[in-house]
Order: structure tokens, then C-alpha cells, then sequence
């Protein structure tokens, strides 16, 4: 498995601009929106205000990170009870890990080979970590509060439990369903790629983007949606025989419990707060009957 974090910030700033180049598509009106934000931003304050908001993002990114290695040590019994629960499913889910391998890798031969390829490029670190500073960069050129807290918690929590399955995959050592081993074929610290079955580093990193989105959103709909893509990363290495249905499981729960931990940070440390006067984005979705589309309005 290609896991490596190699950042480029040439291709962010190439994916970020892909980005607002999507927007405008979407909607003709957008480019048009973003060129009035920008020209009614003071041009002698715009790079002292980017650059105070990019040092306090920085740090809170740091924080971020660092609570989310330490949060462990702060469960409550709540959090206990609930790593009890997903160790024991987890157990029960080991149980069926060499038919749940076979059922998936069957279905695999037949799925849709683009959403194979768009499972395997959204859960790579370079894409990525392409979307994640893409959607702060947003956030900072815009000065808008909301999105750039997005942007932070997506690097925050993307690094903190990359960093986790990084070496989690070399210190557990787990053979891959493809090598028809069995599930418990461990060889820790080999270093073969063969044997980096868990975590698994497309779910870690494609769920954690979903899920760090979509609690931008109230509504269970976008929600869902936005999780369900989420979803395409893991299950495309399920077919691919690349990981166990427990290391999919496992890996869910982590980016899950990283976000919220990281999330409640935030929130709890009031890094960020609700400007009434600030710029904020309403976006709308908008179907006629020769466009389909999403507008954001500043």
C-alpha cells in the first residue's frame, strides 16, 4: 500500500484552485462573488490579517494534534464504556473476517472500476491532504471564521490519526487478505507492505475528512450523503482484498473518535466564535431544468 505523506504545495494550491474553478461551474454567478469579496477586502490589510489568522490557525492545528494524543488519558467512564464496546464488537466481528474478505473481494471483481479509482485517490494522503488545505485556504483567502475552523479541524484530526495508522501498520504487522493467510497472520515490525493490513490508511483518512465535514451540517440528508462518500475509500479496498472488514471497522471508529476529540477542543476552548458581522457562505442548492448546482453566496 502507497502511504506515504509527502506534502506539495504546489499541487494544493493547484487542487485549491481546481476547487474554485469547480464553484464557478457549479453556479455563473460565483466567480463574479468572489472577485466582489476580494476587491471590497482593504488591500493594504489583507496580508497582515491573513497572516495573523494563518499563525493562530497554526497553533490551534498544534493543539489539536497534541489533544488528540492525549484525550486517552482523560476518559471518563462514558469513553471507557464505549472503547469496551468497540473492542468486544470488534472481537465479533474478527469471527466472520475470512467470509466477510471473500464475499467482498467476489463483489469487487464486478464493481464500477471508477468508483474503485475514486476510492483509491480521495483515501491517498497527497489528494487528501489536496482537499483538506484546500478547503482551509478557502476559508483563509475568504477570511470567513466557520470554514477556516473546517479546514482546521480536517488538518488536525487528518495528521493526528495518520500519524496513528502510520505506525500503527508496522508495529501490528497484520497480513493482508490477499495473501489467503487468515486473518490472524501477524509478522509486527516486518515492514512489508504485505503486512500493513491494519489500520487501514484510506479509511483512516477518507472517513475522517467525511465525517469532519459533515458535522458542518445540520441536515441528516447531507449528512448521510457526505458520509456515505466517505465510505467509497474502505470498500474499495474491501474488494481490493487490501484489508479485513475489522480493519475497516477499526479504522471508522479511530477517525471518528479523533474528530469528535479534536472537535470538542475547539469548541470547548472557544478557538473560534460566532461573528454575526463576519463574511459566512449560504449555500444553496438549485435545480432547474438545465441546471443542477450548488451556489455559495457571500
Amino acid at each position: 500500500m502507497r502511504n506515504s505523506f509527502k506534502f506539495a504545495p504546489f499541487k494544493l494550491f493547484y487542487r485549491f484552485f481546481l476547487l474554485v474553478l469547480l464553484l464557478s461551474s457549479l453556479q455563473s454567478t460565483a466567480q463574479d462573488t468572489i472577485v466582489a469579496v476580494i476587491d471590497s477586502v482593504k488591500t493594504d490589510s489583507i496580508n497582515a490579517s491573513m497572516w495573523k489568522n494563518l499563525k493562530y490557525d497554526g497553533r490551534n492545528i498544534w493543539g489539536g494534534i497534541k489533544h488528540a494524543y492525549t484525550q486517552p488519558f482523560k476518559w471518563q467512564k462514558k469513553d471507557l464504556l464505549t472503547f469496551g464496546a468497540v473492542t468486544t464488537g470488534t472481537a465479533l466481528l474478527f469471527l466472520a473476517d475470512d467470509e466477510t474478505s471473500d464475499y467482498f473481494m467476489n463483489q469487487g471483481k464486478g464493481a464500477p472500476r471508477d468508483i474503485k479509482q475514486f476510492g483509491w485517490y480521495f483515501g491517498s494522503p497527497q489528494n487528501n491532504y489536496g482537499i483538506t488545505g484546500g478547503v482551509y485556504l478557502f476559508g483563509l483567502l475568504t477570511d470567513n471564521e466557520k470554514i477556516r475552523k473546517t479546514g482546521v479541524l480536517l488538518i488536525s484530526s487528518a495528521t493526528a490519526s495518520g500519524i496513528i495508522q502510520t505506525f500503527a501498520k508496522t508495529i501490528v504487522g497484520r497480513g493482508r487478505p490477499i495473501l489467503r493467510e487468515g486473518p490472524a497472520s501477524f509478522k509486527p515490525l516486518s515492514g512489508k507492505p504485505s503486512y500493513n493490513s491494519f489500520p487501514s490508511g484510506h479509511t483512516v483518512l477518507s472517513f475522517t475528512t467525511a465525517y469532519a465535514i459533515g458535522k458542518q451540517f445540520k441536515n441528516p440528508w447531507i449528512k448521510s450523503g457526505i458520509y456515505a462518500v466517505g465510505m467509497v475509500a474502505p470498500l474499495s479496498r474491501l474488494w481490493a482484498g487490501a484489508h479485513w472488514l475489522t480493519d475497516v471497522a477499526l479504522s471508522t471508529a479511530l477517525s471518528v473518535a479523533v474528530v469528535d476529540g479534536i472537535d470538542n477542543y475547539l469548541n470547548k476552548e472557544k478557538k473560534y466564535k460566532t461573528d454575526p458581522t463576519a463574511k459566512k457562505i449560504s449555500w444553496n442548492f438549485q435545480f432547474t431544468t438545465n441546471t443542477i448546482g450548488i451556489a455559495g453566496s457571500f
